[in-house]
């Protein structure tokens, strides 16, 4: 893809220069660190108290005590956190006008959209692995599975993927940032949270807002488990999302 990389590089730049990582860094982390003490306390408490009680001990699980409930509460936070990153992707261009001069390099529409993608995933992805010392601080406390912690991981980094999928295309819809941002929480809350349907209504619609939530196919990765019907999905979401985009960037060619 021809100039994949010059815009790959140039994103990363802009990304690292702006004071809206940073402020995005630290509510990541804070949040993402009171969700594991959380965790681990709360197992702490269960722990002394299985010290007690031998039927309480053999429920003992770190995986569905403290990895799964702090993944899926650190996926709630880049649902929060991801709109921030993407907002200005396509909007600050159209806004400062630079579009029209991408759209005169020798640059295909494929290239950018995938390395806009790319960069922003690779900052997401900066982020996670800043939470690995939690993981390394538990496995000190408790015997833990590196094969539950991967697929945990994984499931984040696909989950994020399509939080950013979306946010990309809602950017390259217009050229204010908080409009953008605006859409892309709107529709990604859409998503999170359409699976409720199921718990009203037991008919094929209940079934289909079930298999189109994104929580909804995470949960089996916070399990430890790595079924590729899920795998699928989130590829198939993101790779929808970004041929939107790319799409629309097409109507800005040509209107252009």
């Amino acid at each position: 893809m021809r100039g994949f990389w010059a815009v790959y590089k140039k994103e990363l730049y802009s990304f690292w220069a702006s004071p809206i990582l940073y402020v995005v860094m630290f509510v990541f982390f804070l949040l993402s660190g009171y969700f594991f003490y959380s965790a681990v306390a709360y197992y702490n408490v269960v722990s002394f108290q299985a010290t007690q009680n031998p039927f309480l001990a053999q429920e003992l699980n770190a995986i569905s005590m403290v990895i799964r409930p702090f993944l899926f509460d650190t996926s709630i936070v880049l649902l929060l956190l991801s709109p921030l990153l993407t907002m200005r992707l396509f909007a600050e261009e159209k806004k400062t006008g630079t579009i029209e001069l991408l759209f005169t390099y020798p640059i295909t529409d494929i290239a950018l959209v995938y390395a806009k993608f790319a960069a922003v995933l690779t900052v997401l992805v900066v982020l996670l692995l800043g939470t690995l010392p939690y993981m390394v601080l538990l496995g000190y406390l408790t015997k833990l599975s590196v094969g539950a912690v991967i697929s945990g991981y994984l499931g984040v980094i696909l989950m994020g993927g399509a939080f950013l999928s979306l946010g990309l295309f809602t950017s390259a819809l217009t050229q204010n940032q908080i409009v953008a941002a605006t859409l892309s929480f709107g529709a990604l809350l859409g998503f999170w949270i359409i699976s409720w349907m199921k718990s009203i209504s037991y008919s094929t619609l209940g079934k289909v807002c079930e298999y189109i939530s994104l929580t909804y196919h995470f949960d089996p990765f916070a399990k430890g488990l790595i079924d590729t019907r899920h795998l699928v999905y989130y590829l198939i979401f993101i790779i929808f999302f970004m041929f939107l985009t790319i799409r629309r960037l097409d109507v800005e060619r040509w209107r252009g």
